[in-house]
């Protein structure tokens, strides 16, 4: 089971993203604060659940946890900072919008700015081992995922109902076929270099 906290005897928000790798839509993030004897054995990185688990997560964390939020950094937004920047972005607004201010944060990853002058620590794979980090990327994974299975009802032919955006060969081949759509991020390489040819 994963650990409940960084750092005992505080208020300690995770926060972690969705979508940095994606060629559409926006990228996610969440910040939760769950409460510190919180215990859930099946809790884990996003990437490691099903779907139908990190759909029920979501529900439960969203029910128990003593603040949380998810916010959004759009496309164009990304394109303009660049991806890295966006996704700190989106962690602070994540942050901005907790109804309980915390005092210390811990990040999935190795990068974040400082927010607040509250400390801060990064953890590499910190989905994978602490509880609010984990209910963050269930959160942001939710939420996005939520969000381009209805953006693929106004795009249609991407198969966003099903890639969510990610970089797939069904994915590449409808950028082919289609072109780009105002929710692509312009900035990232949205073709392999064979396809590139073949689009030209």
């Amino acid at each position: 089971m994963l650990k409940n906290y960084f750092l005992g005897n505080c208020i300690e928000a995770g926060c972690d993203e969705a979508g940095r790798g994606c060629l559409a839509g926006p990228v996610v993030a969440a910040a939760v604060i769950l409460p510190p004897a919180y215990c859930n054995e099946v809790l884990n990185d996003s990437k490691k659940l099903s779907e139908k688990t990190r759909r029920e997560l979501r529900v439960e964390i969203e029910s128990t946890a003593l603040s949380w939020a998810v916010a959004f950094v759009d496309n164009r937004e990304i394109d303009r900072l660049n991806i890295l920047k966006a996704s700190i972005i989106a962690m602070h607004r994540a942050l901005d919008k907790l109804t309980t201010l915390p005092q210390h944060i811990i990040v999935d990853g190795n990068k974040f700015y400082n927010y607040k002058n509250i400390p801060y620590t990064c953890v590499v794979k910190g989905d994978s081992k602490f509880m609010s980090i984990a209910a963050a990327s269930v959160l942001a994974k939710t939420h996005r995922d939520e969000y381009m299975f209805g953006a693929s009802k106004k795009f249609a032919g991407y198969n966003w109902e099903h890639n969510k955006g990610y970089p797939t060969k069904d994915h590449r081949e409808a950028i082919v076929k289609l072109g780009v759509c105002e929710l692509h991020r312009k900035s990232f390489r949205l073709l392999n270099e064979q396809m590139a040819i073949d689009f030209n």
